[in-house]
């Protein structure tokens, strides 16, 4: 069994690092899927693909992976700088902007 060990990246629709911090075990597909000629779906037979576990680090993922023996791949999540300007949001409302003249 393959698997890959990630933390899941924050949404792009959001600026908050909810459920990004647990470190997640996917089983890779071991089966093709295929679509249902009758409705269009699609479906496989592998149900090891539906098994998603989190865990608190990623040493007891890769601990759990080595006790079941699972082949599992690490991959480390790229971390990016913090862009915090020096007034934050309230800057916008400030009296002594240095654009001048209120634009709305």
């Amino acid at each position: 069994m393959r698997a890959r060990i990630y933390q899941k990246a924050k949404t792009a629709m959001s600026s908050g690092t909810a459920n990004t911090r647990d470190w997640i075990l996917d089983f890779a597909p071991a089966s093709k899927r295929e679509i249902d000629p009758l409705m269009g779906w699609t479906s496989s037979d592998d149900t090891q693909t539906q098994v998603r576990l989190r865990f608190p680090t990623k040493e007891a993922a890769m601990n759990y992976a080595a006790a079941k023996g699972i082949d599992a791949r690490v991959y480390e999540p790229k971390r990016r700088k913090p862009i915090v300007r020096p007034g934050g949001y309230g800057e916008n409302f400030a009296t002594n902007r240095r654009g001048g003249m209120w634009t709305h």
